[in-house]
């Protein structure tokens, strides 16, 4: 039976004990190991289509997914298929037995257990792999990253990591390994002395070693000048929303630099940039009314959603906000709505995230009506779209955010109803 992962102490023996029951499928090829409070899998997926460009078949372990469980593993740009999926997970059902009575694997520990299977047996090239919380303690970190990839240090799962940042710059800290290069986007200071203290091979630091030159708007996405320590790539379109999502692609691009030890083509990068999709983050899946999906989970999430949306969609004057969250420290609802600019909103519709751990709707309604927002109360996040469409005029924006499990519950819906195109 599996255990609930939120409940399980930190260890990792039982991921140790079936990686040695599988023959370490982990070391059939180097690892790419990504951290970070935010943008992790916008990383990975930029990542994944420069080392795709390279001409590399490359696997991709990202969570949580957004529709189908599937989305969590991908070699190029294609999930595992159900009946792949299917093989693997009765294999490990078989194997838990033999770690014996009294061990039950958590669903993480499965489906990590099931990537790194998955693409010892494919094989590929090398993995991309997305920690599921913190680092030290988490299932992916039976792997030893060549490259380690720190997106950025923030206050969320801070009853797990820990209540300072210096906490969860530790738990993060803990997936260097004595031989990885070190990708650090984190700039405080007294957090990169944490991560330095690991002793990496070697660091790469953001302002230091590579930083972005020029960010600027584009149709469809931004245009890029990225310095790394090998290269300047000048002129690169990236086709995502947001400015932060630069960000993520320097990252990945440095990244990339790190695992081959030389510059990659420009050519090359301009095709990842211009290819690269990160589905539930700033993604557009209707355009009258404009409607508009961002998994921010977060307060510093929030504000980068709301700052895209001012840049973007700043000419458009009617806004409806769908809001769905999850229950945790430093998430506070009110502090949420401010942080996503809900003030600049007509309507603000609350619904439940489809989790336990979900906010009650009509808490978050009443944290937007203190900040002066007129609000409704669905009861799902299927009813919250068609309270949000019904309301909206052809020229109105409804921005759908709050979690990634509402985003994912909504692209379902949204498909499933046709009243606006979707698409991965």
């Amino acid at each position: 039976m599996l255990a609930d992962s939120r409940l399980a102490v930190p260890d990792l023996s039982r991921m140790q004990r079936l990686m040695d029951l599988m023959d370490q499928p982990q070391r059939a090829c180097p690892v790419i190991h990504l951290t970070g409070t935010n943008g992790k899998t916008s990383t990975a997926r930029a990542l994944s289509a420069v080392l795709t460009a390279k001409g590399l078949s490359v696997g991709t372990f990202t969570s949580p997914h957004l529709e189908r469980i599937n989305e969590r593993l991908s070699v190029g740009d294609q999930p595992i298929d159900d009946d792949e999926l299917a093989e693997l997970l009765s294999s490990l059902q078989a194997l838990e037995s033999m770690l014996g009575p009294d061990v039950h694997l958590t669903w993480f520990e499965v489906l990590t257990a099931a990537a790194y299977r998955w693409f010892a047996d494919r094989p590929v090239d090398v993995a991309v792999v997305e920690v599921g919380l913190g680092g030290r303690w988490d299932a992916t970190n039976v792997a030893d990253g060549a490259v380690v990839v720190v997106t950025n240090v923030g206050l969320d799962h801070v009853e797990f990591l820990g209540p300072t940042l210096a906490d969860v710059a530790a738990e993060k800290a803990g997936i260097i390994k004595p031989d990885s290069a070190l990708v650090l986007s984190e700039t405080s200071p007294e957090l990169v002395a944490i991560f330095e203290a690991q002793r990496p091979e070697r660091v790469w630091l953001r302002g230091r070693d590579f930083e972005i030159e020029a960010n600027e708007l584009a149709v469809g996405g931004r245009l890029l000048r990225l310095r790394t320590p090998g290269a300047t790539y000048d002129d690169i379109f990236l086709a995502l929303h947001g400015r932060h999502q630069a960000d993520n692609f320097m990252d990945a691009l440095v990244a990339a630099e790190a695992f081959f030890d030389a510059p990659v083509e420009n050519e090359l990068v301009a095709e990842a940039a211009m290819t690269v999709r990160s589905p539930g983050r700033l993604e557009v899946v209707g355009r009258r009314p404009l409607v508009v999906l961002d998994g921010a989970k977060n307060v510093p999430g929030a504000m980068a959603a709301a700052a895209a949306v001012d840049e973007e969609w700043g000419e458009v004057r009617s806004r409806i906000l769908v809001v769905g969250m999850l229950r945790g420290r430093g998430k506070d609802p009110e502090e949420m709505l401010r942080a996503l600019d809900s003030e600049k909103a007509r309507l603000v519709i609350t619904c439940p995230a489809p989790s336990p751990r979900t906010v009650p709707p009509d808490e978050l309604a009443a944290a937007a009506q203190r900040i002066g927002v007129p609000a409704e109360v669905a009861d799902s996040v299927d009813e919250a779209l068609d309270l949000a469409l019904g309301a909206a005029d052809p020229d109105d924006l409804i921005l759908v955010t709050g979690s990634l499990y509402v985003v994912g519950a909504a692209r379902t819906a949204l498909s499933r109803k046709h009243e606006v195109t979707g698409g991965h």
